[in-house]
């Protein structure tokens, strides 16, 4: 895909040759899981941010904000993010099994 890895050259300390690549990711994974009771549990993989919600709508929200916050004043490269990343949610499900009749 492309624009989704953006080249960046660091500098080496005490030199001035440019040499070490790193790669700033354009996202940030994200798992959403059903709650241990109710509603639902979404964690960043690559970042500390966890929440919840009642619905699959409020607790994407939540977790919009709260990645929001988390970033919010804080220098992306750092966290090997580019500017303005967007969140790849992968939602786990216990499967349902059919039963005979």
């Amino acid at each position: 895909m492309p624009g989704v890895m953006n080249k960046v050259i660091l500098r080496i300390s005490g030199s001035k040759r440019e040499g070490i690549m790193s790669y700033l990711q354009q996202t940030i994974k994200a798992v959403i899981r059903p709650g241990d009771e109710v509603g639902y549990v979404a964690e960043c993989l690559e970042i500390a941010v966890v929440t919840q919600g009642r619905t699959l709508d409020e607790t994407v929200k939540h977790l919009q904000e709260a990645t929001a916050l988390h970033l919010e004043g804080e220098h992306l490269a750092a966290f090997g993010l580019r500017e303005k990343p967007t969140l790849v949610l992968t939602m786990e499900l216990d499967p349902v099994h059919a039963q005979a009749s």
